[in-house]
Parts: structure tokens; sequence; C-alpha cells
């Protein structure tokens, strides 16, 4: 690695989450985050990604082989105006398995009955109807050229194997700004197609390993927890050892610097001795020729140059792989987690093997699975001035006429976007709730489906989870355990105050608000993944939905399905009972 590749000096991203692509680094070619404006279209701009099927893949059948009949949903005749080129892996995937289905089959005359049913109207009613224009402007109409589902069969393997590795002028499907818009304000269509096309995703990268080139690891760890720094301190060290074949550069947290039991300068000076004795480093060399190799994160990093990272590799529980999450609001690199917590429910992999495991993983590949995430947005409460300008002139007085949460939602008042303003949104993994806080008295919930209000709630609180963060808060609450590959989101009421409420599960396609109405006696609280917690005022809401960035987890070889349920078998201790005797019964004679 030259003087140049080592330092970290990408350009800086202007965290609407829309990044250029990369530039190679001598031959080698692979798929990497950082921006290199002066390579922006070229094919030679695309580091290489292998993607080779999984022989063992339970997901793996026959079908396989078979070509996909199926129609796809096509771009309408709107056009992009300006490129869009991702360089996360994940959405490099996404978007060349969507145009490779556009490529394969020819647009089908039909008729688009969208408008008819709705599903071209926004199900975020509140925001500036200029932007809405820009929106709808820039993002295509997609429309489905057949219902029919159940054609059987996958696209054949090479051919997929030919889209995943396409170049990324090959993969512009939206403007340059898509990245900042939030999913929020999707048609129900768009929502749709983008679940849709994370699923199929999901499910097709079950069968493969990725191998990509891997240079700049991220490190995370618990740095409070005094047992688990050594062990980061041995993982750092293998990794920047003489013996690997390539020269990685580690991102630590900063915290570490002065940690006396992570003790950098004498890491550094134990892997200078190491080098020097192997002949691979002059004696007279400065100490930055090693130490340019360790570099340290912040938050701020994460959020604005997520694309510095090739790799994640986490040391803790559940809660440090959430923390990944939550540092990466936006685009999340692949996550190798290794079990060094409590329950470990996302954390796969045994720190005693990590060097098996870490040698496996960059020389044969890894099997990715997406995770789904949530948005959540909160909405405040505006003073409407035309409203009390209106009600002086009536009556005679200052006093404002009083407002309806649900009116201002879905009634007649919906299409007056001067009534609430976004305030912050948050990509989540586990669950966002919405709950009384210190309030002694219980919460009153509005709680709305796209254009539809479901039902009003007084509890403790409610809670909105993914399938992933089924097995927390949810579980916790009564609700209901789920796969973590169901594409749905969890509502649980938190100690509801009566006899009929039931959790339900509803479909990853609709937006959820959770609301506090204008006439409720306190404020409440919204959680978003135990992390950011923020006051609800009476009149201010919370829109939840689906996320277009999902969270990017490694897994280990074998079915995920039987490991899912070995989990929580074994740490939640599911449908086990005493086993029911059998000695000694025989039938009765007759």
């Amino acid at each position: 690695m030259s003087d140049k590749d080592a330092h970290a000096d990408a350009p800086s991203h202007d965290g609407s989450g829309s990044y250029g692509t990369h530039g190679t680094h001598g031959s080698g070619r692979h798929v990497h985050y950082e921006v290199d404006t002066h390579s922006l279209a070229s094919d030679e701009d695309m580091r290489e990604l292998e993607v080779t099927f999984d022989p063992t893949s339970p997901y793996r059948r026959k079908s396989s082989l078979v070509p996909n009949d199926t129609h796809h949903p096509h771009i309408a005749g709107q056009h992009l105006k300006k490129p869009f080129s991702s360089d996360c892996l994940v959405h490099q995937l996404l978007e060349s398995h969507k145009l490779g289905g556009l490529s394969r089959h020819s647009p089908a005359k039909h008729e688009d009955v969208s408008h008819e049913l709705g599903l071209n109207s926004y199900v975020e009613p509140k925001g500036n109807s200029e932007r809405r224009t820009r929106v709808s402007e820039r993002m295509s109409l997609i429309e489905s050229e057949s219902d029919d589902s159940s054609a059987s069969g996958q696209i054949d393997e090479q051919s997929w194997k030919t889209e995943v590795i396409k170049s990324r002028s090959e993969l512009d499907l939206a403007g340059q700004e898509h990245e900042s818009i939030h999913s929020r304000l999707l048609t129900k269509k768009q929502l749709t197609e983008m679940a849709w096309g994370v699923r199929e995703l999901s499910r097709r990268l079950g069968m493969v390993r990725l191998k990509f080139k891997v240079e700049n690891i991220f490190l995370l760890t618990k740095v409070y927890d005094e047992d688990l720094i050594p062990k980061t301190r041995e993982l750092a060290k293998w990794l920047l050892s003489k013996d690997r074949d390539m020269r990685y550069t580690i991102y630590i947290q900063d915290t570490l610097k002065e940690n006396k039991h992570f003790d950098m300068v004498g890491l550094i000076d134990e892997l200078r001795s190491e080098y020097i004795e192997a002949g691979e480093l002059d004696k007279g060399a400065p100490v930055e020729a090693m130490s340019r190799r360790i570099r340290f994160w912040t938050e701020d990093m994460c959020r604005r140059r997520p694309h510095t990272f090739d790799f994640i590799l986490t040391l803790g529980g559940d809660g440090t792989v959430l923390y990944a999450s939550w540092l990466f609001q936006r685009i999340v690199p692949p996550v190798l987690s290794f079990a060094l917590g409590s329950l470990g429910f996302l954390t796969k992999f045994d720190f005693n093997e990590y060097q098996q495991s870490l040698n496996t993983a960059f020389t044969d590949g890894v099997t990715v699975s997406l995770r789904l995430r949530f948005e959540g947005t909160v909405m405040r409460s505006q003073e409407r001035k035309n409203s009390l300008e209106s009600d002086h002139e009536v009556n005679g007085n200052n006093v404002p006429p009083k407002r309806d949460l649900v009116e201002e939602l879905i009634g007649e008042e919906k299409d007056d976007d001067h009534t609430h303003k976004p305030d912050g949104t948050y990509e989540i993994l586990n669950e966002i709730v919405v709950d009384r806080g210190p309030n002694p008295t219980l919460a009153n919930i509005e709680v709305f489906g796209d254009d539809e209000h479901f039902t009003s709630v007084l509890a403790d609180g409610v809670c909105v989870s993914t399938p992933t963060g089924s097995t927390a808060y949810n579980l916790a609450a009564g609700g209901s355990l789920c796969h973590p590959e169901n594409p749905v989101m969890l509502v649980t009421a938190i100690c509801a105050h009566t006899l009929s409420f039931r959790p339900i599960i509803l479909p990853d396609t609709i937006v959820l608000r959770l609301g506090v109405p204008y006439d409720a006696r306190t404020s409440s609280w919204a959680s978003f993944d135990g992390r950011k917690r923020v006051e609800l005022q009476p009149g201010d809401y919370v829109t939840i939905s689906a996320s277009r960035f999902p969270f990017a987890s490694v897994q280990p070889q074998g079915r995920r399905s039987e490991d899912w349920v070995n989990s929580i078998s074994g740490k939640l201790g599911w449908n086990t009972r005493q086993k029911q005797k059998n000695e000694g019964y025989k039938k009765w004679d007759k």
C-alpha cells in the first residue's frame, strides 16, 4: 500500500447519501465505498466483485438453474434527470438486480390503473408541496407488468453473476438527490417496489458467497469493558501482522488512543519489531510507517463517510451490533459479529475461532443476510397562522380553534402542508417505542396506517418492532416471535388499559404513524433503538416505514432458519418443558 493509499482523507460527503465511484488502487479492483470525483462512469472504476454460488445452501434448488419467466416491474416512460451511482455493496447488488430483470423483458402493454387504486398517492400527507413536485419529477413511476406471482423458477446462475458485477455506469436508476429522499415520501407503489427488491435480493444472497477485496476494517467494541479491550488489541495485532496477505488499515474508536489496556504505543512497537525481524521494514524507518495503518473513527465520520470502510467487525453482544446500526444511519458495510455478550441473537461467530473465521471470510467470501430496518421521523406540530386569522375575522377573538390530529392527518385538513414539519430522521434495527416517559399517567396515542386511523391506545406505550427486534422489547411486551426474514412490522401495546388489544403484524409496505392527540393530558416520548429519546408534545407524531438501507449481516455457513430456532430455544427456552413419561403405560385390555 502506498502512502497515498494509507491516508484516510477521503473526499467529504454531504450527508445526503449521494456517493460517487472510487478509482482503483494499482491493478487490483474491488467494491469500495470511497469517493473519487475523477472517475465517475468508467468500467475500469468498478473494482472486482466475485459472486460464488454456495453448493451447500439450503435455498438452492433445482429451479435455480431454470430461467425465470416471471414478469418483473419496469420503469415507466419518465426519464431520470441526473445519474446516480451507489458505492454501497448492498445497493450495487440491489440496483443491478433490478436492472438485470428489466433488461431481459420488453415493456408489456397494459392499462395503468394505479391512479384508480390510489397507489400513486403519497402516504405521508404532511410536507412541502413544492418538494413533492420535485420528488415526483425526479422519481420514476414504477408499474407492474403482471400480477402473476405463481411462476416458478429463478434466474439462472450465470445471468445473475453477470448482473451483480456490472459497472456503476449501468446502475443509474435515480438522480443524485434520490439518496436523500426518505421512504415515508415514497408512493405506495414505490414503497412496495423498494421492499420487494430488498426481499428478493436478500433471498438470492442466501444462495451465494460474496468475495471482495478488503482494505479498510472498522473495529467496534465496548470501550468501557476491560475484558474486551485486550481481545480487541489481539484482533488488531493479528490483522496488522506481517503474515496477512493484505496490508489492512484498521479503524478503532478514538477513545482507545489513550487507553492503557489497549496500549497503542506498545502495539505499534511490537508490530514494528515483527516487521524489522522479518526484513520487511528497515530499522531506520519512521514509526509513522506502521502507525498510519491504525486510524481512529468518530461518529461523525460514520455518518458522513460510511463508504470509507469495507468491513465491520464487532466484539460484544447484540447491543454492540445495534450500536453499529446506529452509527451507520445510511449505508452499512457488511458486519461480522463475534459473540462476546449475553444472549447473542445477532452475534453468530465464536471469538476463539476468529482467525479461521476471518481467513474464510476474506479468502472464500461471505454470505450476507439483509435485515430489515425502519426509518423513523419525528414530525412537529406547527402553529396555523391562516386558521388563527380566519377565526379572528369570524369570531372577533384571538382564541385559536381546537385542532384534531385525526383530521389533520387523514381528514379534510390533510392537504394543509403547514401543520407539521420534520424534526429528525433515524434508522433503527430493533424497535421504535412511543411511551409515557416519566409521566405518572397513561399515554394517549393515536395509531395510523397509511391513510387510515387504526385505533386510539391508552397504555404505557406502543412498541413497533422489526422482525430482528421481535426477541427484544417486543417479546417483553407480549408480542409475537418473528423470523428475521419476514417482511413485517410488529405492533404491540405496552400494558394497555383494555382487555381487547392484541398484538398485530402488518406488512412492511405500510407507513405507520404514532401521534399524541392535541387533547392529551401529557406529552409522550419516542425512543429509537433505546438510544435517541425525544419528547412528543400534543400534536406531534412519528412516522415509521421500511428503510431503504437494510442492515448487511454476515452469516456463518449453514441453515439460517434452523439457527434462529436453535437460538430462541437455547437462549429463551422456547417451548421447554419436562418430557412426558411413557414408561409403564400399555393398551387397555378389551
